[in-house]
This record gives C-alpha cells, structure tokens and sequence, in this order.
C-alpha cells in the first residue's frame, strides 16, 4: 500500500462525489432523520461500492498494460466528460429522488442507518466514483491503498453532506467543485491516454 495512492485517490474521488446526486440525498436523508445515523448508513454503502470497484479494478489489472492504459484512459475522459457536460441540476434532482425513497423518516437509529444505506446502495451504482476508483485501483495495481483513498474521501463527503450541506451549498458553488472535478478527471486521463501510446 502507497500512502501517495491512498492521497491521489482521496484527492480524485472528494471533488468528484461533492457535487454527486448521493451527496445531495445524503444531505436531504441527514435534514429528515438523525444525522449519525444517516451518516453510518451513508458510509456502510460507500464501503461495500468501494469493495466492489476495487474488486473490478483488480479484474481489469488481468489485462495486458496498454489495454488497461486504455480502458483506464477512456474511462477518466468519460468521466471528465460527464461532469463537466452533465447540467448540476440534473444531479440535484437525482439525489432528491434517491431521498424521497426514504420520504418517511425513521424513528430509530438502526431503521434510519438501514434506509440511507438502501438509498445511498442504490444511487451509488456506476456513480463517476466508483468508476474512478475502479480505474485508479487498475492504474497504480493497489488495491488497498485506493480503496483506503476513496472510502476517506466518500465518508469525509457522506459526513459534510448529513452535517452541513445545506450550510456548504450556500458558500462553495457545486457547479465550480464539479468543474474543477472534471478537469481533475481530464487530466488523469490524458496522463492515461500518454501512458497508452508510450
């Protein structure tokens, strides 16, 4: 484990979830039900999506090098590609439908834990995080370090979301994070695209 893999992946993955539809369900599921509890949902499903891409990462880490430069490269410029194209209030409207699963709130801890992991579980599938961790994973063949990266930065925004998002919102314009997300994305990818042709 590389700890400057473990900074890289915090580093991609914390501007890419901030303007995601699961921080903005995490913000919603955090104003209707007790916060820790949201927030210990939260990060359980961040923690089996994380599993999941590093475990896809390894998978493609089979491949010869260049192809996965390649899958590696196209996939960051997807990725970049669509935060920079896809319109904020698209994600918005994404995260407050993935709320609205959970429309009743909980009275309990454990109920309201188990509803913003079903949530969260649900939205996150092929999410841009999880595809970028998935990537790095394949790119720098560590698996854990990346995994550890990306669960950090997905609980530290899962934890900003439930305590202060709406508060955050109000400061720091998402449509700037997610634009500085993507051009984090772009040029991981031309890195990529470099490493290809190489």
């Amino acid at each position: 484990m590389s700890p400057a893999h473990v900074l890289t992946a915090f580093a991609v993955t914390f501007p890419a979830e901030l303007p995601d539809k699961t921080f903005i369900a995490s913000l919603l599921l955090g104003s209707r039900m007790r916060p820790l509890a949201v927030w210990t949902g939260v990060a359980a499903a961040f923690a089996v999506h994380v599993t999941i891409a590093v475990a896809v990462g390894r998978t493609l880490d089979l491949l010869p090098h260049r192809v996965v430069e390649g899958v590696v490269a196209a996939l960051f410029l997807a990725g970049a590609a669509y935060m920079l194209l896809v319109s904020e209030e698209e994600e918005e409207e994404a995260g407050e439908r993935a709320a609205d699963a959970a429309l009743i709130p909980a009275r309990s801890f454990r109920s309201a834990a188990i509803k913003s992991f079903i949530v969260i579980f649900i939205a996150e599938w092929g999410d841009i995080t999880q595809v970028v961790t998935a990537n790095l994973a394949a790119k720098y063949h560590d698996a854990i370090g990346v995994g550890i990266g990306s669960l950090a930065a997905l609980v530290v925004v899962g934890w900003i979301g439930v305590s202060a998002g709406a508060n955050l919102v109000r400061f720091v314009p998402l449509t700037l994070v997610r634009r500085i997300g993507g051009v984090v994305l772009l040029a991981l990818g031309a890195l990529s695209v470099a490493a290809t042709v190489s």
